[in-house]
């Protein structure tokens, strides 16, 4: 791996840390290239219905970027734990751009194989910035602490993607047309990833010796991290059940408004609970964190249960997420201890991918479910996640503080 660029300092406010050489930058990078993230799945489907598609297909485009791109970080990850993170992102950024700027052209109408495969590309060859930068922090701050707040101010700020996406998508789509959302998107993802690739972090950053000779499994071999990424799957489905519970309330209590609202509310929640996951030293390993991150998360949904009415609906929302980024800043720091040498990058990746295949799965469960059904989709995996994190926990490594 590349040399310490940081040296290590006990002031572990976030202030210190946005302070650090090149922290802000890469930071800021990966969140305006994760911005396609959260626009991608809006502008298909505005693009599908401005050519008087289906919603059918609408949904299914969207759905299919989402598994592109949940299986398309693994694999590029273990691409930069062998090559660097230069080659990989200066190569997969432009790919999925073009991808988007030659979607319109593809007439998902008329032609919705050929958009498949386009939608399929864009998604395959997402950039892992987010991976990416999970394997530079303990690199930049190398004293715990004030990675520890890094990677809380990272987790609470990417849920910014899935509030400022879908905004900027339609936004675009208003003002200028569907064509320019989707230039946007593109023009986007390559000023993002252009901001982490000329940082000297992500330049400097080099592969292990161990990782041009992977093993088959990569870090799935480890189990803890098998145990982690299936909970987080369930943790996924939750997530993705979100937008369909969300529309179908706004329907039964005839507000419109709350189909955007409570996605957002709850992404304002885990923005909340992250930064104040982040300012304090917490006692305990990260396995005991995140038991405890992922009961609160899984109690806040019991509060939507008996259908509240919108104000409160969106209150309620707030309330489990304002336990996801512990969750998710917890998860990174147990991959982060046991992940094998040299292949960080993709173990941040399968992460990253696991909760993405549990929103896609739980969108799809969820949209066939009635009434209640949506939230009764989220809560049955997210008590199995608990369990599985339970027993993550007992493994003895995870325990030494």
């Amino acid at each position: 791996m590349s040399t310490t660029l940081a040296s290590p300092a006990k002031d572990s406010s976030y202030r210190a840390v946005l302070g650090s050489p090149h922290v802000a930058r890469l930071l800021a990078g990966t969140l305006i290239g994760r911005l396609p993230t959260g626009m991608a799945p809006v502008a298909i489907l505005l693009l599908v219905r401005a050519e008087h598609g289906s919603l059918a297909l609408a949904g299914l485009l969207g759905a299919l970027y989402g598994l592109a791109s949940a299986i398309g970080q693994p694999l590029l990850g273990r691409l930069v734990d062998c090559y660097g993170q230069t080659v990989i992102l200066y190569a997969s950024a432009p790919v999925a751009s073009a991808a988007f700027l030659l979607l319109p052209c593809t007439g998902p109408t008329r032609h919705p194989v050929l958009a498949s495969l386009v939608v399929l590309v864009a998604g395959l060859a997402t950039p892992p910035l987010e991976a990416g930068l999970r394997a530079l922090w303990p690199h930049l701050l190398p004293d715990p602490e004030r990675r520890r707040a890094a990677l809380s101010l990272d987790s609470s700020t990417q849920g910014l993607v899935f509030v400022i996406g879908p905004l900027l998508a339609t936004g675009f789509a208003a003002g200028a047309g569907i064509t320019a959302a989707l230039a946007a998107t593109a023009a986007l993802g390559l000023l993002g990833t252009g901001m982490v690739v000329t940082a000297e972090p992500s330049a400097a950053w080099t592969p292990n010796a161990t990782a041009s000779r992977p093993h088959p499994l990569g870090p799935l071999r480890v189990p803890g991290l098998r145990v982690l990424f299936a909970a987080l799957a369930g943790t996924g489905v939750a997530l993705g059940a979100v937008n369909v519970l969300a529309l179908a309330a706004a329907e039964r209590h005839h507000a419109g408004w709350l189909a955007g609202v409570m996605p957002a509310a709850l992404s304002v929640g885990s923005m909340l609970g992250g930064l104040a996951y982040g300012r304090h030293a917490w006692p305990g390993a990260p396995a005991r964190h995140l038991v405890a991150a992922a009961i609160g998360f899984a109690a806040g949904w019991v509060l939507l249960l008996p259908d509240p009415v919108p104000v409160v609906a969106v209150l309620g929302a707030v309330l489990p997420g304002s336990f996801l980024a512990p969750l998710l800043t917890a998860s990174f720091l147990t991959v982060d201890r046991l992940a094998p040498e040299g292949e960080s990058t993709e173990a941040f990746a399968w992460l990253i991918a696991c909760i993405g295949v549990g929103q896609a799965a739980g969108t799809g469960l969820s949209s066939l479910a009635s009434a209640a059904g949506p939230l009764l989709v989220a809560l049955v995996p997210l008590a199995g996640a608990c369990i599985a994190l339970w027993l993550l926990r007992r493994f003895n490594d995870l325990l030494s503080a």
